[in-house]
C-alpha cells in the first residue's frame, strides 16, 4: 500500500492511469494523455452516443405513435428515460473523474455525481423490473391482463420506481455529506456495501428471477397445450419453448451479465479492496452499458418498434402526420 491521504485512503503505486499523473498523492490529468488514453476517452464518448440515440429513438416512438400508448409501452418509455439520463448525465461525469480524485478524495461534486449514478441506475433497474411485473400478467393471466394492469397501474408503477430511485440516491448524498469521522464511517459503509446494493440490486433482482421463472414454466405449459389441442408436431412445440427460453435468457441474462460483477466487487470488502482499481472502474462501465443495450433487448427485439425507428430516421414523420399509422406485427 502506498502512502496516506487526509481522508486516509491510499493510493497504491502500482496504479498507472493512461490519462493521470500522480502528483503529491494526487491524480492530476496528464497534460499529454497516452494512445490509451485517448482511445479509451473515444469509445466511452461513443458508447454514450449510442446509449443517447438510442433510447431517444424509443422515447419519441412511443410519444409519436398512438399505436404504442399502452401500459408496457410507458413502462419502457420510463426505462427509456431513465437510460437516456445515465447516457446524458452519468456517463459524461464518469468519463471525467474515471479512475481519477474522486476514488481518493470524496470531495461535494464527486458525491454528487455518485448519486446521480446510483440513482438513475436503481431506477433503470426498478423500471426492468415492473417490465417483468407486466410480463407476468400478459403472459401468466391474459384473460385478467387489461384490467389488472391499466395505464393508472403502469403510472403508479413508475412514480414508485423514480420515486424509490430518488430515496435512495438522497440517503446515499446525506449519509456522505453528513460524515464527519476520520476513519470510514459506519452509516456510510452500511448504506454503500449493504443498504444500497440490497434495494438497489439484489431485491430487484429476485423479484425479476420469481417471475421470468414463473413465466418460462407458464410458458412451457401453453406450448404443450396448443401442441395438444392442434394436433402440433413436437418439433414445433419445442421451437415454442425454445424460443420462450431464449427470449427470457436475453433479458435476463444480459441483466445479470453486466450488474452482478461490479455488486458483487463492492458487497464484499475482501473483493474490492483486493480489485485492482482498473478493474472495478470497468465493472462500473459495463453497468452503465446495460443502459445502451435496454432499447435493443426491450424496443429493437418488436417488430412494430423496428418500423417505428425506420420511420424517424428516414424523416418520414417530419413530412406528414403518421401518428395513427399503423406499424407492422
Amino acid at each position: 500500500m502506498g502512502p496516506e491521504v487526509s481522508d486516509n485512503r491510499t493510493i497504491p503505486v502500482t496504479d498507472v492511469h493512461p490519462c493521470y499523473d500522480i502528483h503529491d498523492f494526487d491524480y492530476i490529468l496528464s497534460n499529454t494523455p497516452s494512445v490509451i488514453c485517448v482511445l479509451l476517452y473515444v469509445f466511452l464518448f461513443l458508447l454514450s452516443v449510442v446509449t443517447v440515440c438510442g433510447n431517444l429513438l424509443v422515447i419519441i416512438s412511443i410519444l409519436y405513435f398512438t399505436q404504442l400508448h399502452s401500459p408496457t409501452n410507458f413502462l419502457i418509455l420510463s426505462l427509456a428515460v431513465a437510460d437516456i439520463l445515465v447516457g446524458i448525465i452519468v456517463f459524461p461525469l464518469s468519463m471525467a473523474f474515471s479512475l481519477s480524485s474522486c476514488l481518493y478524495h470524496e470531495d461535494l461534486f464527486c458525491k454528487i455525481r455518485s448519486s446521480f449514478d446510483v440513482s438513475l441506475s436503481t431506477c433503470s433497474i426498478l423500471n426492468l423490473c415492473c417490465i417483468s411485473i407486466d410480463r407476468y400478467y400478459a403472459v401468466c393471466q391474459p384473460l385478467t391482463y387489461k384490467t389488472k394492469i391499466t395505464h393508472r397501474i403502469a403510472v403508479l408503477m413508475i412514480l414508485v420506481s423514480w420515486g424509490g430511485s430518488a430515496l435512495i440516491g438522497i440517503g446515499i448524498l446525506i449519509s456522505g455529506l453528513s460524515e464527519t469521522c476520520d476513519e470510514v464511517c459506519f452509516i456510510d459503509a452500511l448504506m454503500a456495501n449493504t443498504i444500497g446494493p440490497i434495494l438497489s440490486f439484489y431485491f430487484p433482482v429476485l423479484i425479476m428471477l420469481c417471475i421470468y421463472l414463473k413465466i418460462f414454466l407458464v410458458a412451457q405449459k401453453q406450448a404443450r397445450r396448443i401442441m395438444n389441442t392442434t394436433h402440433k408436431s413436437g418439433a414445433t412445440a419445442s421451437k415454442m419453448e425454445r424460443k420462450a427460453t431464449k427470449t427470457l435468457a436475453i433479458v435476463l441474462g444480459v441483466f445479470l451479465l453486466c450488474w452482478t460483477p461490479f455488486f458483487l466487487c463492492i458487497t464484499f470488502p475482501s473483493l474490492s479492496s483486493s480489485a485492482p482499481v482498473a478493474l472495478v472502474e470497468t465493472l462500473n462501465w459495463l453497468t452503465l452499458s446495460n443502459s445502451m443495450l435496454n432499447p435493443f433487448i426491450y424496443a429493437f427485439f418488436y417488430s412494430w418498434f423496428r418500423s417505428a425507428f425506420r420511420m424517424i430516421i428516414s424523416g418520414k414523420i417530419f413530412r406528414g402526420d403518421l401518428t395513427n399509422t399503423k406499424l407492422q406485427n
